[in-house]
């Protein structure tokens, strides 16, 4: 028996000892078999197959940082500069950080950083607070380098500052509606600015880093160079510009009108070298500025031109030889369709001269009947009527123009006249553009033309030569516009007065006054468009209130450009026909 036990006793031992090798082995196994999977594991994601763990971990640490570029600057003709863009800051917060590090107290610091942004201290934590785990929120934007300095110093957890720009322009409400303005992030938003945006805009660089967890740069990946904005030279002439600005205001506040616009061009090569509106706003500072009083009234608003259409009228009458450049025509009143065709004064004849002198409903509407309707449909269209000016500014409006195909007979004698078309003052200055280089159209531009467009001819140049020296007439005594008058110097001009239409598209009791011309009428140089809109200080002809804008403005557009005088010295022969006992000088 205690041998048998004896026996028992190793076999017992040594199963256990066999147990707990076979159980250390399949540890050792496993424990392989884990490796050997974890191995693999990590050779596939470092090796075979890397992309997931490199896109996770690059969008958890990569950023990409604009690397911005200075907007354009717009200048004029000469260089002087109409909007540049100035270094500003602006402030910025990180709610995270700012949390994390005890967030807003009521401390002098933070009090002191409330009062510089002129934000209650709890409206300010409420900003920042609203998500606490935010990375980014602005403060305030554009804040001048002193403000900024003095927000940098206080120190702050959290607080940043960052680099950025804001347009300035040094014009001000003299060039606003021409050169528009910017939002805050440098975009284009009204006139020039918004046109030519990305002209002006150039293209951002990036900038591709790696951050750590504290958001601290620690690896630059790559960069792209920024493309530099362009520079933008206008074709105005910013003295003509001011010259033409104040002069227009002046006469907005003196006939008491609710607004004013003026255009000036270049004859020779289509350039727009001022364009002005009144009254104006300031660019620089837009609070409290309505969205209308930013509209450029002298490509958005149109009106019926009125008797400033009558040079093309015997213009066509002198190409077609319905008359001759001596004609005399009746011109007692009558009745067309039961309406009657009459004059402000009555006259029982005038010269073609005497026609456009006296501004005479009469005398043309009988050159129109005298030709067919198409006539006039076409030299209207030939000198730029209805036809888009292509300035490329946002709002330019192309007018109405009739497509009519049968016209009545008082269609026809309105239409001399200039009623029942709308054109806006640019559209107008094109066409007197055209009359200036006798014949010659050429397309408007507002940036600087070199070289000159050759233009295209659209009527012979001995007939509209001949209307020029016509036109003379109505700025010397006894003529419409007389008021528009220049010591020195010849212009040739006509003037013109329109009722306004309502919105019912009626005739309401509210005027238009216009004057457009061209000076010096011995070699035009300059086209001219002024329109004063329904002045209320008791006079409303063309030849009254906007004749005698004319007159300052392009007097002194002559001088300062210093145009040789061309006017006959005292005792030359007078060539017009001016009818002194006739004369209702003012009136057109």
């Amino acid at each position: 028996m205690k041998a048998a036990a004896k026996t028992q006793k190793p076999k017992r031992q040594e199963e256990h000892a066999n147990f707990i090798s076979w159980r250390f082995a399949l540890l050792c196994g496993c424990i392989l078999l884990a490796l050997a999977f974890l191995l693999g594991r990590v050779a596939w994601l470092q090796v075979i197959s890397p992309d997931m763990l490199v896109k996770e971990g690059d969008m958890r640490s990569l950023r990409v940082q604009q690397v911005s570029t200075s907007r354009g600057m717009i200048t004029d003709r000469s260089g002087r500069p109409l909007a540049v863009s100035v270094p500003v800051k602006a402030i910025w917060a990180d709610p995270k950080e700012v949390h994390d590090a005890g967030g807003i107290s009521v401390g002098d610091r933070w009090k002191a950083l409330a009062n510089a942004l002129n934000i209650p201290l709890d409206q300010l934590s409420a900003r920042i607070n609203a998500n606490p785990k935010g990375r980014f929120i602005y403060l305030a934007r554009q804040v001048n380098p002193d403000m900024a300095d003095y927000i940098k110093k206080l120190k702050l957890p959290g607080i940043h500052l960052r680099e950025e720009s804001r347009r300035y322009y040094p014009s001000g409400e003299v060039t606003a509606h021409l050169i528009g303005f910017t939002n805050v992030d440098s975009q284009g938003i009204e006139g020039v600015e918004k046109s030519f945006d990305k002209w002006l805009t150039g293209q951002p660089g990036e900038r591709i880093v790696r951050k750590d967890r504290y958001g601290r740069v620690i690896e630059d990946i790559s960069s792209t160079d920024s493309q530099a904005a362009h520079n933008l030279t206008l074709s105005i002439d910013e003295r003509l510009q001011a010259l033409v600005y104040r002069e227009l205001n002046n006469a907005v506040a003196f006939n008491k009108a609710e607004s004013g616009s003026a255009v000036l061009v270049d004859v020779s090569t289509g350039e727009v070298l001022a364009m002005a509106n009144s009254p104006s706003y300031n660019p620089n500072n837009l609070s409290g500025t309505p969205k209308e009083a930013m509209r450029n009234r002298t490509i958005t608003d149109v009106f019926e031109p009125g008797s400033t259409v009558k040079p093309m009228v015997v213009m066509t009458a002198l190409q077609r030889g319905v008359v001759r450049e001596n004609s005399v025509l009746n011109t007692v009143p009558y009745r067309i369709n039961g309406h009657e065709i009459k004059d402000v004064a009555r006259y029982s004849e005038l010269t073609l001269t005497g026609v456009l002198q006296k501004s005479s409903n009469v005398g043309v509407s009988k050159l129109a009947l005298a030709m067919p309707s198409s006539a006039l449909v076409d030299t209207y269209s030939r000198f730029g009527l209805g036809k888009a000016t292509n300035l490329g500014l946002v709002g330019e409006r192309s007018g109405l123009y009739p497509q009519k195909q049968r016209w009545s007979d008082i269609e026809r004698a309105t239409f001399s006249f200039g009623y029942g078309l709308m054109v806006t003052p640019l559209q107008l200055a094109r066409v007197y553009a055209t009359i200036g280089s006798y014949g010659i159209y050429r397309p408007l531009s507002i940036t600087k033309v070199d070289p000159p467009v050759p233009g295209e001819r659209v009527f012979p140049e001995s007939i509209v030569r001949t209307v020029v020296h016509m036109m003379e007439s109505v700025a010397l005594p006894g003529g419409g516009g007389v008021k528009a008058a220049i010591k020195g110097y010849r212009i040739a001009i006509k003037t013109g007065t329109a009722k306004k239409v309502g919105p019912d598209g009626r005739y309401i009791n509210k005027y238009i006054a216009y004057t457009a011309g061209v000076a010096p009428a011995s070699q035009p140089r300059f086209a001219l468009v002024v329109v004063i809109n329904d002045p209320q200080a008791g006079k409303y002809y063309g030849g009254a209130v906007s004749a005698p804008v004319f007159g300052a403005i392009m007097g002194g557009v002559l001088r300062t450009m210093n145009i040789e005088p061309d006017a006959l010295t005292t005792g030359d022969k007078n060539e017009f026909v001016i009818n002194q006992g006739e004369g209702t000088g003012g009136r057109s």
